[in-house]
């Protein structure tokens, strides 16, 4: 907590101002696109200083890498989620229906915040400027390599895994650009 010196000798104390900035430029992301996003007016969201965001972030990108890493976590957490769902029938589920059960917790996590999923794997933030960002990336990728690795030789989960992904990114993105269904792109899957 911090705490800022008004004109009237009263402190602000804001609770978590970070966590308030990102959160700012999630709603300024989903309402108007990355351009949208300024640390001005993540600062005015906040119901902060227009130069208290600089305590957190260096600039414009390192908002938006935050916010790019906070939605890498959320996947993350989806694909361990469903890698945890209990299979019917009270059996171990095999890899192929794990894989599956993550592929559809991908397109479900791009389904419900596409403007995120945009900015996660869209090409505007350079990962290896953000360690934060490529480390959460890194993460949820490893969700992925873990299932293919349980029923892929170890020589082929590279392969594997980057076959799996590209198949459920490219399903995404057809998703996300209006181009099919949800419910065909987990059909899919099966």
């Amino acid at each position: 907590m911090w705490a800022l010196s008004t004109s009237s000798e009263t402190a602000y104390h804001h609770g978590d101002l970070r966590r308030s900035l990102i959160a700012a430029a999630h709603e300024l992301l989903r309402d108007g696109g990355v351009e949208a996003v300024t640390l001005r007016e993540a600062a005015r969201l906040a119901g902060v200083s227009h130069n208290a965001p600089y305590r957190h972030f260096a600039g414009r990108e390192a908002l938006l890498a935050a916010l790019a890493a906070e939605g890498f976590r959320g996947l993350r957490r989806a694909l361990d989620e469903a890698g945890r769902a209990a299979p019917s029938a009270g059996r171990a589920a095999m890899p192929a229906e794990r894989l599956t059960d993550l592929g559809r917790a991908y397109l479900r996590f791009a389904d419900a915040d596409r403007p995120v999923f945009r900015l996660m794997f869209g090409g505007t933030l350079e990962r290896a400027a953000h360690p934060d960002l490529a480390e959460a990336a890194a993460q949820a990728f490893g969700a992925l390599r873990d299932v293919v690795a349980a029923g892929e030789p170890a020589a082929g989960t590279e392969r594997e895994s980057l076959r799996a992904w590209a198949l459920v990114h490219g399903l995404a993105h057809l998703v996300a650009d209006r181009q099919i269904d949800a419910a065909r792109a987990e059909a899919c899957l099966a």
